[in-house]
């Protein structure tokens, strides 16, 4: 039998305000700390901090449907779309090349242009490039004082030097993009603060891109690629190239830095799978995959609207009302997963849900897994003796952030 209930059925007051965070919670609880006794079922209304509401599913199987559905827009601009924040004004010009928040042909025609750049086999191209990076990072970290904060020293630099590399963004600017990518991902970030980091990011690459266009010889890096072969062809406008610049860059440090950190976090709480990585790397993959499913990153979930009436999870939603795909509980569910609530390196995760699901899945998948793959086994092998030099219950988290992580993890060995 299908639940119904009109929009003006909704009182949101009444509602459990989500995301759902608890100071002190344990770092490793999904969605922050989530009680699960205030959701309704699987698919549950629940309220926004931004005053609206919105539907909350949280069954892999329900995930799965909805995020694979063109029934759902994921297009933020559009009226009663679910935001946990206050929206910042928007133009055109500053929508322009940003994908992930497009539809249909729109969103594949720009799509299209950067999938074979993420391609496994392209990825396993550079992975002696990650390799040296991880080396550098840890011979600098080993060269410094200790305790070390590993976030600063390792888990961040890291994956900013690859997407640098890759995109062909000078590293000496990181501190430029790094603190505007921060505000962009802080959904207690005022509007206007939102709207001049983004103004920052595109200007800032706007100049870059123009230098190689100019040049006559943009290079050999992912945005010299596109200006040879999309921009002087007509393929590709300079305001649509801006925005998918700026999406690779924030998308390429802030996901797999914060996973990097929180993954030797929970590690470190494992030694014999520290070991493990250690002695037998080949087998990180399989760590790498459960990691990705028991930490999932992205805890605030994917939020679209429904762009026709629609049933999931039993449930009857209706064109216009907003829903969210909650990854992290997903990726907890009993029925897809033994043990689902115990971190279980020996487990098959490949089915989890960390990189979402359907036409919107994480183009960069690949590089994350590799840049992961890479940096915990260079570090368990360079560093057997890791241990922390903090109280887990003291680490600062950033629980307010779209993509969950360490602020901090201070370390010695």
């Amino acid at each position: 039998m299908i639940e119904e209930a009109s929009v003006g059925d909704v009182v949101t007051d009444r509602l459990p305000l989500f995301p759902f965070l608890s100071p002190g919670d344990d770092p490793f609880t999904p969605v922050g700390g989530a009680d699960l006794r205030r959701l309704d079922g699987p698919v549950t209304r629940v309220r926004l901090p931004t005053g609206g509401w919105t539907w909350l599913v949280t069954r892999h199987g329900d995930v799965k449907q909805m995020l694979r559905s063109d029934a759902f827009s994921a297009d933020m601009a559009r009226p009663g779309f679910p935001l946990l924040r206050q929206a910042p004004p928007q133009t055109p010009e500053g929508r322009r090349g940003g994908f992930i928040r497009m539809d249909g042909e729109e969103h594949l025609r720009l799509r299209r242009m950067l999938t074979a750049e993420f391609m496994i086999k392209n990825i396993r191209r550079i992975e002696p490039l990650i390799g040296d990076v991880v080396d550098g990072a840890l011979t600098a970290l080993q060269a410094g004082q200790r305790p070390a904060d590993l976030v600063a020293g390792f888990a961040l630099p890291v994956p900013s030097l690859v997407i640098c590399h890759l995109l062909g963004v000078p590293y000496a600017d990181h501190g430029f993009f790094q603190q505007r990518s921060a505000i962009l991902l802080d959904r207690t970030a005022g509007p206007l603060a939102v709207r001049d980091a983004v103004t920052g990011l595109r200007s800032y690459l706007g100049r870059l891109i123009e230098d190689k266009r100019v040049s006559g010889t943009p290079g050999d890096d992912l945005l010299g690629r596109l200006i040879t072969e999309r921009v002087r062809t007509g393929e590709l406008e300079v305001g649509e190239l801006i925005g998918m610049a700026l999406l690779l860059l924030i998308a390429g440090h802030e996901t797999t830095a914060n996973m990097i950190g929180l993954s030797v976090l929970l590690l470190l709480q494992h030694p014999q799978v520290w070991d493990r990585l250690r002695a037998e790397p080949a087998q990180a993959d399989a760590v790498v995959e459960e990691l990705l499913r028991y930490l999932t990153i992205v805890r605030q979930g994917l939020p679209r609207q429904a762009i026709r009436d629609v049933e999931v999870g039993g449930r009857r939603i209706r064109a216009g009302e907003p829903v969210t795909a909650l990854l992290s509980l997903a990726n907890r569910d009993a029925e897809v997963f033994d043990a689902a609530q115990e971190f279980d390196p020996y487990r098959e995760a490949h089915q989890h849900l960390a990189f979402g699901f359907g036409v919107h899945q994480c183009i960069g998948q690949p590089l994350a897994r590799a840049e992961l793959r890479i940096a915990l086994t260079g570090l368990a092998a360079r560093l057997p003796g890791l241990r922390l030099a903090a109280d887990p219950a003291d680490l600062p988290k950033r629980d307010n952030s779209i993509v969950y992580g360490l602020a901090e993890l201070p370390v010695t060995w």
